[in-house]
């Protein structure tokens, strides 16, 4: 007989949304249905949710199809009126089982009145090498030109006892990296009793999680790296030499229309810092070109940006004017304007990254195989082809053989 249809989670943007997506997948396990768990941090990611609602509706017309995620949160009404879609489900409902078992066509909550995250905190990641935890979500801060808040609601921690848990479970089932995710992760703790901060959190992992081989950070607000957690960074060798920092533009008058906390200056004294004490860590960076009244000399800046805090991971954003956002209401940088200079940060961005991967030829490092067993990234979180395939979830010894313009090649050695 063939098999029961079974669900499918189609997630968009963040590694938090894939944390959340496994948490959905057993909510709705045994279920014909696509859901689709979306993102709203520009207007592509809002225009590629609606191409994959109605990818989904082609590749199974019989299937039930439900939106979530931050585009469904902001826009429900949009969503709910595409004729493919059956129902429309909000951000934090997602990850409760009452809004799986109702019929209701949307189930959407006040995401401002949230005040608790991650009851939930998936079980499994089988479909992953490494494991997504989620330890904060929301965000109190306003950037001119991010919509976030509105999709996720004000900022909220995990108790530490509960990811303590949840890691040592996830180490157990055979998981050897450990990614912490939220959408502000260095707002962590304030809400919680005792006021910790990320830097207590990793502290208390390490410690009671010593099975733990790799620990991995998602995207740092620089500004909120205390002395804690910087060494943290610098000095555990189970912490990834690899730091991802928001700095979205680098000249100080652009950052300040974007309401940023944070100065150039201080971005790359940061950097300095960071690759002075562990000169192997690499930097990625979230960049914005065509801000609202950014002229070339402050595109230049952010341009420069790339050479002066080394960042060989870069994520490039053309400005995306959001409904409801400050920016959006400022003096607009033309969209073919915006459209070049995000072309000319990508190509800065893939030189220092081309140049920094040949640095890394003939080095030996431990890469974490992933699918379908002849890849992975190593440490630094440079993407790794290797010529023999291995188990995906270990963790294997290789030599760098070679190097493109954004990846290494690499060969297994003796254990």
């Amino acid at each position: 007989m063939p098999s029961a249809p079974q669900p499918e989670v189609i997630s968009l943007g963040c590694r938090l949304n894939i944390a959340e997506s496994e948490t959905i997948r057993a909510l709705v396990a045994g279920r014909d249905m696509v859901v689709v768990n979306s993102c709203a941090v520009t207007n592509a990611a809002v225009k590629a949710t609606r191409v994959a609602i109605r990818r989904a509706k082609r590749d199974r017309p019989d299937a039930q199809i439900v939106v979530t995620g931050c585009a469904a949160q902001i826009d429900p009404a949009s969503f709910a009126a595409m004729s493919e879609v059956d129902r429309v489900v909000g951000n934090a409902d997602k990850l409760t089982s009452q809004a799986w078992q109702t019929d209701a066509p949307v189930v959407v909550s006040n995401i401002m009145q949230v005040r608790e995250t991650a009851p939930h905190l998936a079980a499994s990641f089988s479909a992953h090498a490494r494991a997504f935890v989620e330890v904060q979500n929301g965000c109190d801060h306003r950037c001119t030109f991010c919509a976030i808040p509105f999709g996720r609601g004000p900022s909220r921690s995990v108790p530490a006892g509960a990811v303590v848990d949840r890691i040592a479970g996830l180490v157990d089932a055979g998981h050897r990296e450990i990614v912490l995710t939220g959408v502000d992760l260095t707002s962590y703790g304030p809400d919680l009793p005792g006021a910790p901060t990320l830097g207590h959190l990793v502290e208390r992992i390490l410690h009671h999680v010593p099975k733990l081989e790799r620990l991995r950070l998602s995207s740092l607000d620089g500004i909120e790296i205390d002395d804690r957690l910087f060494a943290l960074l610098t000095d555990q060798a189970r912490i990834m030499p690899h730091v991802h920092l928001s700095l979205q533009a680098g000249d100080d008058m652009i950052l300040k229309r974007m309401k940023r906390r944070h100065s150039r200056a201080e971005s790359v004294a940061l950097v300095e810092r960071l690759k002075a004490t562990r000169p192997d860590i690499a930097i990625g960076a979230d960049l914005i070109a065509g801000f609202p009244t950014e002229d070339a000399a402050m595109f230049a800046n952010t341009r420069a940006l790339i050479d002066d805090c080394h960042i060989v991971h870069p994520h490039i954003f053309p400005y995306s004017p959001r409904a409801g956002t400050p920016a959006a209401r400022m003096p607009q940088v033309e969209p073919e304007v915006r459209r070049q200079r995000a072309a000319l940060l990508r190509e800065a961005g893939e030189t220092a990254r081309a140049n920094w991967l040949q640095t890394l030829v003939g080095t030996s490092q431990h890469l974490l195989v992933e699918r379908p067993g002849d890849r992975g990234h190593i440490g630094n979180f440079a993407e790794v082809s290797l010529d023999e395939h291995a188990i995906p979830g270990d963790i294997v010894r290789i030599r760098i053989t070679g190097a493109t313009s954004d990846r290494l090649s690499a060969t297994r050695e003796p254990s």
